[in-house]
C-alpha cells in the first residue's frame, strides 16, 4: 500500500507552467508571503508577475497570463544569492538569484522586485528557505540520528508522545505503509518508507501478539490523522498575513485560439544554469549562421532556440 505522502512533490520538484490545481496549497502547506510586482527576469524579462512564498516552495506566475508560471521546491535549492541583473522593467538592479537542481538538471532563476526600495523579496525567500533547511527532521527519514539526550527523547516543536512500548526488538538490520508481516523472528511490525526517503523496510518484533496488533492499529491511526494535515516544521510568520493562496491565483480560462505545442522548445530551456553540462559539445559549421558553433543537442534547432530566448 503506497503512502499518501508519496504524492508530496511541492518541495521536491521544479515545475514549469503547472495547472491551477497544482498551484493550490496541499494539506500542511501554508502561504507565508505574497509579493506583487515581481519580474521573472531569467525566463520572462519584462513581464510583471506575483511571487508566492509557502512553507514548501516559491511560486511565480505572470499577472497577464497566469498559466505562465514556476513552482520551485526548497529541497531543490542549491544556493540563493543577490546579484545585479538587467531587468526590462527596472534596468540594472539588485536581483535574487536561485540555483536549483531537479532530476539531475540545474536550473537558475532570477527574480527582480519592480517596486524600488522594498527588500522583502530577499528577506522572505532567504528566511523561509533557512527555516526549511533547519527543520529537515520533520520531513526526512534519519538513520543513526541524535534523537536521545540525557536518556530522554528529544522532541521536536509540536511533537507529542502518544505511547511508549517497551521490549521492542529492531529487526531492520537484515533488510510507510504499516502492517504485520512474517519474518525469521516470527510475526513483526513492518514499516515501509516512501521512495523519496530511500524506500527503507523497517522491522520490529513486539510480544505478545495482542500488543503487536494494538501497536499497528495505533500507528496506522496516527499516520492517517497526520497525513490529513501534516506538520512540515517550517515556522516563519510575516507581520502582515497574506490572503489565502486560492484567492490570489487567477482562474486560467481556455484560450480561443489553439496553439500547436512545439516539443523542441520546452518552457524550462530558458532556465538552464550555465554549469548544467559536463563539457562543451564538439564545434560544427553552421551554414545558417556562416560560422562554427557548438553542436546542438539532438532534436533542437537554431530557430527553436531563438523562439525560446526571444
Amino acid at each position: 500500500m503506497a503512502s499518501v505522502l508519496d504524492a508530496l512533490w511541492e518541495d521536491r520538484d521544479v515545475r514549469f507552467d503547472i495547472t491551477q490545481q497544482q498551484m493550490k496549497t496541499r494539506p500542511g502547506e501554508a502561504l507565508i508571503d505574497c509579493l506583487d510586482s515581481i519580474e521573472d527576469t531569467k525566463g520572462n524579462n519584462g513581464d510583471r508577475g506575483r511571487l508566492l512564498v509557502t512553507n514548501l516552495r516559491i511560486i511565480w506566475h505572470s499577472l497577464a497570463l497566469p498559466r505562465v508560471n514556476l513552482s520551485v521546491g526548497y529541497n531543490c535549492i542549491i544556493n540563493i544569492t543577490t546579484r545585479t541583473a538587467n531587468s526590462k522593467l527596472r534596468g540594472q538592479t539588485e536581483a535574487l538569484y536561485i540555483l536549483t537542481k531537479s532530476n539531475n538538471t540545474r536550473f537558475e532563476f532570477i527574480f527582480t522586485n519592480v517596486v524600488p526600495g522594498s527588500p522583502r523579496l530577499f528577506t522572505s525567500v532567504i528566511a523561509v528557505h533557512r527555516a526549511y533547511e533547519t527543520s529537515k527532521m520533520y520531513r526526512d527519514l534519519k538513520l543513526r540520528g541524535a534523537l536521545i539526550q540525557n536518556k530522554q527523547l528529544r522532541l521536536l516543536p509540536q511533537e507529542q508522545v502518544y505511547d511508549k512500548i517497551n521490549g521492542v526488538w529492531n529487526l531492520s538490520s537484515d533488510q510507510r505503509s504499516i502492517r504485520i508481516r512474517d519474518s525469521k523472528f516470527g510475526l513483526a511490525l513492518v514499516i515501509e518508507s516512501s521512495q523519496q526517503t530511500g524506500g527503507y523496510v523497517l522491522g520490529f518484533k513486539i510480544d505478545p501478539m495482542d500488543k503487536l496488533q494494538d501497536a499497528v492499529k495505533e500507528i496506522n491511526s496516527l499516520h492517517k490523522v497526520y497525513s490529513a494535515n501534516p506538520i512540515f516544521g517550517v515556522e516563519y510568520e510575516m507581520e502582515e498575513k497574506p490572503q489565502p493562496l486560492e484567492e490570489l491565483t487567477v482562474e486560467q480560462l481556455p484560450d480561443d485560439v489553439e496553439i500547436e505545442p512545439d516539443e523542441h522548445t520546452d518552457a524550462f530551456t530558458a532556465y538552464f544554469a550555465d554549469g548544467n553540462k559536463q563539457h562543451d559539445r564538439e564545434p560544427v559549421f553552421s551554414e545558417e549562421l556562416g560560422l562554427a558553433i557548438e553542436k546542438l543537442k539532438d532534436g533542437f534547432t537554431l530557430q527553436g532556440l531563438w523562439e525560446v530566448m526571444g
